[in-house]
Formats: structure tokens, C-alpha cells, sequence
């Protein structure tokens, strides 16, 4: 027998029921028809899902295993096909989406004080996931980054505006031999691992390699991660280099250095959907993200520095 759907549905209904009969009247089936559909699932994935008793069923390690992956494919697949929202009228939730940046955290504390609906928070890796996301009605809302010269594409249903263009930094170890200088040369770095976040979909990390090769080496990358702690215990161990947002914090074992001549730039964008709730407060949601990345940069004595040096680089509403 082949898996459906249906046939996941099945096992959670019966486990939530705790009966067969009561899971069959759920379903519309009667018991026996039940009793035999369920043998053929445990036959198909290759063990007991239930053990029956006179007070009903409940689930074997085994199915526990089951139910757990069930749910979460179920609730996967409703989300892909019930996940628009309606185009016209107030929202009953407010559906913010972001790449993880302090600008993010700063624009939900604002917006959770301001709206009066209740807010939902999807955080990805990609940015044009992001963006489809937002195209497809998924979300009313998001921050994103991209980086110049491989700059999102423009959708016509999307609004969006620029919040701020930021120089990337270098994290490395406190112990590492160019941590006391005020700024690093990328190519001081060619003889270093690296530890380089995977595709995000918009350029990165291409622009990284990119930048290294006009710097006259080839970086080695033999580690591959988005996990920000385990990039920051790699680095805090000496055993890489890491390429980060000018907004990453210094921290126990760990230094951020601006790169001289700011070989690398990402852009921070806040976008919504144009025929969306939140469109009439587009102007707001630009202030707030504003706000918020100022705010960030005076927690980062480095930024705020380097700032000074170079005149600043922040984009303000318009």
C-alpha cells in the first residue's frame, strides 16, 4: 500500500478520538472498516502504531514516532494550501515575516504596542522566500536583505523601501592575530578557514567569493552554517573567520572588525503587500524599521565607529 495523506489523517484522528469507535464516527466509517485500514498503514510503515485495551488505544513508542512526523506534514501541507489571507478588509492577525536582524526585533516590539490585532512572526533564511511569501498573500509583511548589485526583484504587488545600506564585518576570535586592529584587510584573511553561511537565494554567499578573488585569493570554506551560536563558538575557538552584519555583537571569545575599504555592502528593506491591511500604514512600518536599526547601532560601539569615520550610511523614511 502506498501512503496518502488521508491515511496520516487517519492515525491522528484515532489518537486524539482515544477509541476506534469514536475515531470511526469521526471519520464516517464504521469500526471494522477502520479497525482494517489502520492494519494496512502499520503494515505499510512496519510496526504497531496503537495497543488497544478495553479503555481504548493509545499510541506505541513506535506511533508516538508516527504521530509526531504526521502532524507536522499535516500541518505543513494545510499551511501551503490554506495559507492565503483575504486581499480586502481588516485583518484579524497581522502576519509579519523577517530575516532574522536586531532591525526585526525592533520592529515587533513597536508593532505588537501599536496594532490591535494579534501578530504572527514566520522568520526565513531566504529572502526571496521571504518575498514569494509575500506575493502569495502568505504574509502581510517583512524585512529582508539583499545585497547591491544582486538586488531583489521588484514585484508589482509588493511595496518596499530601503531602510538602511550596511558594511559587512568580519567576526573573529579575540585571540586572533589582527583582533587589535581597528579595521581588517580582507586580504589578511586569505589564509584562514571560513565558516559561510549557505545560499540565501539573492547573492549570498557569492558576493563573499567574489570580493575575496578581487582581494587575490580563494577563501577556504570548510565549515557551512546559519546556526549563529555554533558559528560564534567556531570562531570564539579559533578554528574560523566569519563574514557577519556590521550589527553583530562582540561577545565572550569573539570580535567584530569592519573590513577596510568595505569591500562588501547588504541592504536592510521593510516590504508589504501593496493591496494588503497593513498597506495604509506602509509610511509607519518605514519609521518604525528606521528606528529600530538606529537603535541597534547605538547598542554596537564598533557600528556606531565606524560610522563616524566613514560619514554614516543610513537611508531615512521618505
Amino acid at each position: 500500500m502506498q501512503l496518502e495523506l488521508r491515511h496520516l489523517r487517519v492515525v491522528c484522528t484515532i489518537a486524539d478520538a482515544g477509541t476506534l469507535s469514536r475515531a470511526a464516527t469521526t471519520i464516517g466509517v464504521s469500526q471494522p472498516a477502520l479497525t482494517a485500514q489502520l492494519q494496512r498503514v502499520e503494515g505499510a510503515l512496519g510496526g504497531q502504531l496503537f495497543r488497544r485495551s478495553r479503555l481504548g488505544v493509545t499510541p506505541t513508542p513506535f506511533g508516538q514516532f508516527v504521530l509526531t512526523r504526521a502532524r507536522s506534514i499535516l500541518l505543513t501541507v494545510d499551511e501551503l494550501v490554506t495559507g492565503t489571507g483575504a486581499d480586502e478588509g481588516r485583518p484579524d492577525v497581522a502576519r509579519i515575516g523577517g530575516y532574522v536582524t536586531p532591525m526585526l526585533s525592533g520592529l515587533l516590539s513597536r508593532l505588537f504596542k501599536v496594532l490591535d490585532v494579534p501578530i504572527t512572526v514566520h522568520t526565513e533564511y531566504s529572502p526571496r522566500l521571504l518575498l514569494d511569501l509575500l506575493a502569495s498573500r502568505r504574509l502581510d509583511a517583512a524585512t529582508l536583505v539583499d545585497y547591491p548589485g544582486n538586488e531583489l526583484p521588484v514585484v508589482p504587488s509588493i511595496g518596499m523601501h530601503l531602510v538602511a545600506t550596511e558594511p559587512v564585518f568580519v567576526l573573529m576570535s579575540s585571540s586572533h592575530p589582527l583582533a587589535g586592529q581597528e579595521e581588517v584587510r580582507l586580504a589578511d584573511l586569505a589564509d584562514d578557514d571560513w565558516v559561510i553561511s549557505p545560499p540565501d537565494g539573492v547573492g549570498w554567499p557569492e558576493c563573499v567569493y567574489s570580493a575575496c578573488r578581487d582581494a587575490g585569493f580563494s577563501p577556504r570554506v570548510p565549515h557551512s552554517m546559519t546556526e549563529q551560536a555554533i558559528i560564534r563558538q567556531m570562531v570564539a575557538g579559533g578554528h574560523a573567520v566569519a563574514p557577519c552584519q556590521a550589527t553583530v555583537q562582540d561577545g565572550p571569545g569573539v570580535v567584530v572588525r569592519p573590513l577596510a575599504g568595505t569591500p562588501l555592502w547588504l541592504r536592510h528593506l521593510v516590504a508589504w503587500r501593496s493591496n494588503g491591511p497593513l498597506a495604509e500604514r506602509a509610511r509607519e512600518l518605514a519609521e518604525f524599521a528606521a528606528e529600530a536599526y538606529r537603535e541597534a547601532i547605538g547598542e554596537r560601539p564598533h557600528y556606531a565607529a565606524w560610522l563616524a569615520r566613514n560619514g554614516g550610511v543610513l537611508t531615512s523614511p521618505s
